[in-house]
């Protein structure tokens, strides 16, 4: 099993070295491996690869050959399949190599998953919301606390958490923020607004006129602070409005008749008391003397 104590030493924290397989039997030397025999890691969390990027990397890779070896695991009907490296996998399929330097580890399906994830999201051109995916994945699929995903991957757990909530945004500013379009500075100012449609307008203001992060942060005060305040009033006024419901039913009660408020807004008003004829309206008057003494 992955181990359970590495504190952020990444993706060799995971694997298992003491089931390594190759043609020397020696621990960490890579074996030459048919590269038409390697299947791809289906729990590969990234989809994207900058084609640009593999070119370049293809061609150092004709030049120099393949210095970091892929790792895979063994399958039972003699093929492999890829734990780490599909870049290097893709680029050295486009320069054309036949075999590829790979170690063969020990990995079960859980762990092909958290060591894909794992080495992901320490890659240095992920992108925020990527990383976020890979958190959340850890979290979900491998059955990981917060505080065991920030011992694997070396990072505070409010570091975590605050890419994880990255995936509250909207569709929207997900993919403005893949696309450099805002940085994590503009999402995080974002992340304070509660109401969807009042993030995306904000959002599309920055595209529009290039908010700076501090700028963003000003607006998003403004608007809690506002939303502050109305709150508030409206609080106030619904105490008022209860206090008036109480009284009437108050007074309802004294004079055993359906008592009337009559307001405005800025508080003006009458109180209405109904009688159904002479003698009811004798009767209140009765109580109201009552009252005067």
């Amino acid at each position: 099993m992955a181990k359970k104590n590495a504190l952020g030493r990444g993706l060799d924290a995971l694997i298992d070295t003491s089931n390594v397989k190759n043609s020397e039997n020696t621990v960490n030397q890579p074996n030459e491996i048919d590269i038409e025999l390697i299947d791809t890691n289906p729990y590969q969390p990234r989809s994207e690869f900058d084609e640009e990027a593999l070119n370049e990397l293809s061609a150092s890779i004709k030049e120099l050959g393949l210095i970091q070896p892929i790792t895979v695991r063994s399958l039972d009907n003699g093929r492999y399949q890829l734990i780490s490296g599909e870049r290097r996998l893709r680029a050295s399929k486009l320069a054309g190599i036949t075999k590829i330097p790979a170690y063969i580890r020990s990995a079960n399906d859980q762990e092909m998953l958290e060591m894909a994830l794992v080495e992901n999201i320490q890659r240095e051109d992920l992108n925020a919301v990527e990383i976020a995916i890979s958190y959340q994945r850890l979290l979900d699929e491998c059955n990981l606390t917060q505080e065991e995903l920030s011992q694997r991957v070396g990072k505070k757990r409010a570091t975590i958490s605050n890419y994880i909530r990255l995936l509250n945004l909207p569709v929207k500013i997900q993919s403005g923020l893949k696309e450099n379009k805002i940085s994590m500075g503009h999402a995080r100012a974002l992340l304070s607004i509660e109401d969807e449609d009042t993030r995306l307008m904000i959002y599309d203001q920055i595209i529009k006129y290039d908010f700076s992060v501090r700028k963003v942060e000003e607006i998003v005060r403004q608007l809690n602070s506002d939303g502050d305040e109305i709150k508030a009033k409206k609080e106030k006024n619904s105490t008022k409005i209860d206090d008036y419901v109480q009284l009437q039913a108050h007074l309802s009660n004294c004079f055993a008749t359906e008592v009337e408020f009559k307001r405005n807004s800025k508080g003006k008003g009458k109180i209405i008391i109904p009688f159904k004829n002479d003698a009811d309206l004798e009767r209140i008057i009765a109580l109201l003397d009552k009252l005067a003494l």
